[in-house]
C-alpha cells in the first residue's frame, strides 16, 4: 500500500500545478485554496470517525504541519501562480529535498559529501529558471514560490521529529487547519467569491483539487511519510515536475524554452544526487539512523 501511496502523489500531485492555474483563472487564490483543503479535510474526517481522536501533543503537530504544508507550502504557491507558470512553479518546488538537506546539517547531521554537491548543482538550476523566466512573472512570484518550498521542507523534516497519530487522522487536522488559516487570511486580505462569476472550468479544477489533489494525494503523502524513508518519499520532487511542463504546454498553452529545459534538467540532476547519496547513505548505516560523514 506504502508505494501505491507513493505512485498517487508522483503522477496526481504534477497535475495539481495546472489545476491550480485553471481554479483561479476566476476564484481568488486564497479562498479558493483555504475552501479546498477544508472540503477536504472535513470529508476525510467523517471517514476516518473515532481514529481522529489524539492526544495534546499530537494535535499540536497537525496543526503546525497544517501551517507549514497546506497553509505556506500551498497557499504560496496558489498566490504565485496567479503570475508564475505552472511548470515553472513546479520546478522550483523541486527543490524542497535541498532545502531538507540544508535542514538536517542545521540539525547536526551530517550528509554525504555528494548530497552537498547535488546541493550546489540544483542551487545552480534554480538561478538559471530565476534568470530566464519566459512566463512573464512579476517579480515576486519566483521568490514565492521558493519561499512555500521551504515552507512544505521543514513541514516534511519536523514530521519524523515530532509526536505523531494515525496518517490519515493527521492529514486530515491538517487539512483543516490550513484550510481554515487560509480561508481567514483570505477574507481579512479582501477576497470574496460570486458563485455566478466562477466558470466551469475553475469548479471542475476545484473539485478535482479537492478529491485528487487534497483528499486522495495529500492524505497519501502524510501516510507514506509514516512508511518510508523522507530520502525515498523526496523522488516525487523529480517526477512532479515533468508531469506539470507538460500538462502545462499542452493544456495552458504555458511557454517552455530551452533556458527552463536546462535549469528545469539541472534542477532534476540535483534531487536526483541528493536523493541517491542519502538512500545509499541510509542503506549503509540503518534506515533509523541519520547518516554522520
Amino acid at each position: 500500500m506504502r508505494w501505491a501511496a507513493l505512485g498517487v502523489v508522483y503522477v496526481v500531485w504534477g497535475s495539481t500545478y495546472v489545476g491550480i492555474k485553471f481554479a483561479i483563472e476566476t476564484m481568488p487564490p486564497l479562498l479558493s485554496a483555504g475552501t479546498r483543503f477544508l472540503a477536504a479535510g472535513l470529508v476525510l474526517a467523517l471517514i476516518v470517525g473515532r481514529r481522529l481522536r489524539m492526544t495534546w501533543p499530537q494535535f499540536r503537530t497537525a496543526a503546525l504541519l497544517g501551517l507549514l504544508l497546506p497553509a505556506w507550502g500551498n497557499g504560496l504557491v496558489v498566490v504565485a501562480e496567479q503570475s508564475v507558470a505552472s511548470g515553472l512553479a513546479a520546478l522550483l518546488v523541486a527543490s524542497v529535498p535541498i532545502y531538507v538537506v540544508l535542514l538536517r546539517r542545521l540539525g547536526g547531521e551530517r550528509p554525504p559529501r555528494v548530497t552537498y554537491v547535488g546541493v550546489a548543482v540544483g542551487l545552480v538550476g534554480l538561478a538559471v529558471l530565476l534568470l530566464h523566466d519566459v512566463g512573464g512573472s512579476s517579480w515576486w512570484g519566483p521568490w514565492a514560490v521558493l519561499l512555500a518550498a521551504f515552507g512544505w521542507a521543514l513541514g516534511s523534516y519536523l514530521n519524523g521529529r515530532l509526536p505523531t497519530a494515525d496518517p490519515f487522522a493527521m492529514s486530515a487536522v491538517e487539512m483543516i487547519v490550513g484550510g481554515a488559516l487560509l480561508s481567514l487570511v483570505g477574507v481579512v486580505a479582501g477576497e470574496s467569491v460570486t458563485l455566478s462569476e466562477v466558470s466551469t472550468t475553475s469548479w471542475l479544477a476545484w473539485g478535482y483539487l479537492v478529491v485528487f489533489g487534497s483528499l486522495l494525494a495529500f492524505s497519501s503523502y502524510v501516510y507514506v511519510l509514516g512508511q518510508l524513508p523522507v530520502s525515498t518519499v523526496a523522488t516525487y520532487a523529480y517526477v512532479n515536475p515533468v508531469i506539470a511542463v507538460l500538462l502545462g504546454v499542452w493544456l495552458a498553452d504555458e511557454q517552455f524554452g530551452p533556458w527552463q529545459l536546462a535549469g528545469g534538467l539541472l534542477v532534476v540532476v540535483a534531487v536526483v544526487l541528493v536523493v541517491r547519496a542519502e538512500r545509499k547513505c541510509r542503506t549503509e548505516v540503518g534506515v533509523s539512523e541519520p547518516c554522520r560523514r
